[in-house]
């Protein structure tokens, strides 16, 4: 492997201004946008040895054929260019929010002569004022039924509301006192409004005036013994104590702000926002976003926020788990959709807000988990994943058993593989296996060694029933003549899980792959096993002897089924493999003096194995976190000894 790609621009192009950049493929389509403060040094990350780069970093600049850049005046420019440029391109290497559903809010038509309270999706009624998002339909119906005991205002369609005009007769809210009855004149439109703007008020926090103001008129109405009314007013309060509990309070009085906690590993991040008003939790959203490349928190929080206040104003302080770097240029980004003053980010290091970070952490935690284990144990949905691998890769049966191989090593040194196994659409660990290979030139001649290794366990097992059967006959045949079997026939022994046979045969790799794979199974002998592999680059699917791939349909369930098992393929062999080279480069550095596990860490992580290590002079050893060049000088002689 190259150290890094053709086309990478010389130092002195790239300019250090702000500015934004877009990886483009041979057909010019826009792979990813980006912006930085400073675009060399920004770039320069991509254009390190690929081997350094994480494993989706690599796959989008090798499948990119140039860069280019866009100079800007500042760093608030760079960010509404990215922000247009995504939105224009939709760029494949972004992240990508999964969840495309709009959430109900509560809504007041101000704007309306006598406003009505509603549950809606439309977050772009003129003159409306919203309360929410609420995560489920039935949560705003729930809060609007408690507050119209309280606060009586209209609830009927606007047809409704017009009829009764006409007719002078109330609709069938006012006609169960669930509504003050503007319509029929029962209350006038002023009156009306008066109590809106007091619904308006108690659910924007202003909650102990109205509690204090009902507690007071229930006793005064007892104290008179107009138990009626004194009835009437317990039923607001108890309303309005239901709606408070609903909200528990959070932060303390006065505060406005939205949280967002993140959850993210390698494929995908959740997303969980709360948000406060006057201290209490007025809203909640969750949502899970596709990760193409691999980005860090702070990077998340970045397109996190553009995509969340799309056409939405934000409150004076959002609440995050880690800054970006253009935290200032974000905050005045934002800061242009509110109508008045400031927006503020900050992270959560103590107290309430720190615990409130915490609790959305843990909801975040567990959405993750659960849109993994729903898409994975959805019998629905994996029967269907089964059934579309079939149709796509032209099998005769559903893939029950698919194997995946991956190769991992460090610039040719600890090679080792991994072979992971999903039935029904399911992770067998159990039957999980790695390899160790001693030799080879490259990753399809691994692939080719690991995939004869593993064959000739079916191979064997085949002879071994073969075997079996003439073993019977000669036990039949011995029985028959009153004599004993001869010694050489062996019965087979019971067969093992290793020995099971898959429907289809997963390589992670492109078209060499699939080959150097294709050409194993050709020479094991072994018939019934479909092969594929699925290149990093566009998520391709490679059929043995094809000059196209099979593409499958982006967020469908069978590329997410052979994502999975070819993601698990790679964990399982990376976890191996720096295992291996733990223990190497421990057990050679562990007989330096002085030298303890962090250091040792240290120099795993900045050199990545003994052989690296070996090459590297004393002023680069030294150049290691911790180790000086007393030190440096030390290890030197170890490893020359």
């Amino acid at each position: 492997m190259a150290d890094t790609v053709s086309y990478r621009p010389k130092a002195g192009e790239i300019p250090t201004q702000p500015g934004v950049y877009r990886f483009k493929d041979a057909k010019g389509r826009v792979l990813y946008v980006g912006k930085a403060k400073n675009l060399r040094a920004r770039l320069s990350n991509y254009f390190a040895p690929l081997r350094s780069l994480h494993e989706r970093t690599r796959r989008m600049v090798t499948t990119a054929a140039g860069v280019e850049w866009t100079v800007v005046k500042t760093d608030i420019e760079s960010l509404q260019l990215e922000y247009t440029w995504i939105k224009e391109f939709d760029p494949p290497f972004n992240v990508k929010f999964r969840d495309d559903k709009t959430y109900p809010f509560l809504a007041l038509t101000l704007g309306d002569e006598a406003p009505r309270v509603l549950v809606t999706r439309n977050h772009r009624i003129r003159g409306a004022r919203y309360f929410g998002p609420f995560p489920k339909i039935w949560a705003v119906k729930d809060t609007i039924d408690l507050m119209i005991k309280a606060f009586p205002i209209r609830t009927c369609s606007d047809s409704s509301y017009k009829h009764a005009m006409q007719t002078g007769r109330p609709c069938f809210p006012g006609q169960i006192g669930r509504c003050g009855g503007p319509c029929s004149g029962k209350v006038t439109i002023v009156e009306h409004r008066a109590i809106v703007d007091d619904f308006v008020a108690f659910m924007a926090g202003g909650d102990k005036r109205f509690v204090t103001a009902a507690t007071k008129n229930m006793k005064a109405a007892a104290e008179r013994q107009d138990y009626e009314a004194a009835a009437k007013y317990r039923d607001q309060l108890q309303a309005l104590e239901a709606v408070l509990a609903k909200s528990a309070v959070v932060l303390r009085d006065g505060v406005d702000a939205d949280l967002f906690a993140i959850e993210h590993d390698e494929l995908a991040a959740s997303v969980q926002q709360f948000i406060v008003r006057a201290g209490r939790i007025r809203g909640e959203r969750s949502w899970t976003v596709d990760k193409e490349i691999d980005v860090d928190t702070s990077e998340l929080v970045d397109s996190i926020l553009q995509q969340a206040y799309e056409g939405e104003v934000p409150p004076k302080e959002i609440i995050v788990p880690a800054l970006p770097d253009d935290t200032e240029e974000l905050e005045a980004w934002l800061g242009e959709r509110r109508a008045k003053g400031q927006v503020h980010l900050r992270t959560a290091q103590r107290g309430e807000k720190a615990a409130l970070m915490a609790t959305a952490t843990m909801n975040a935690k567990n959405n993750l988990m659960l849109y993994k284990t729903r898409r994975s144990s959805d019998f629905v949905a994996r029967s269907q994943a089964l059934t579309d691998i079939q149709e796509a890769l032209g099998m005769t049966d559903a893939p029950l058993r698919m194997e995946c191989y991956d190769v991992s090593h460090l610039q040719g040194t600890n090679i080792v593989a991994s072979m992971v196994v999903f039935e029904d659409g399911l992770a067998r660990k159990d039957q999980y296996r790695r390899f160790s290979i001693a030799d080879s030139t490259d990753d399809t001649e691994s692939i080719y060694q690991v995939i004869t290794r593993r064959l000739a366990y079916l191979k064997t097992d085949e002879e071994k029933d073969a075997a079996g059967e003439a073993a019977d006959v000669a036990e039949a045949l011995a029985a028959e003549a009153g004599g004993e079997p001869r010694d050489e026939i062996v019965v087979p022994e019971k067969r093992k899980k290793f020995a099971y046979p898959p429907n289809l045969l997963i390589v992670d790799g492109g078209q060499p792959q699939v080959n150097a794979a294709a050409r194993a199974l050709e020479e094991s002998g072994v018939q019934g096993i479909f092969l594929a592999g699925i290149a990093k680059r566009l998520e391709e699917v490679w059929l043995p002897d094809t000059d196209y791939p099979v593409i499958l349909p982006r967020g469908s369930e069978a590329l997410f089924m052979i994502q999975r098992i070819r993601d698990e393929a790679h964990r399982f062999a990376i976890t191996h493999q720096r295992a291996r080279r733990k223990r190497d480069i421990t057990s050679v550095l562990t007989e330096v003096p002085g030298l303890g596990p962090a250091r040792v860490r240290e120099l795993l992580r900045h050199f990545g194995s003994v052989a690296e290590l070996k090459k590297a002079d004393v002023t680069a050893i030294a150049e290691v976190k911790g180790i000086g060049s007393v030190l440096a000088e030390q290890i030197r002689v170890t490893l020359a000894g």
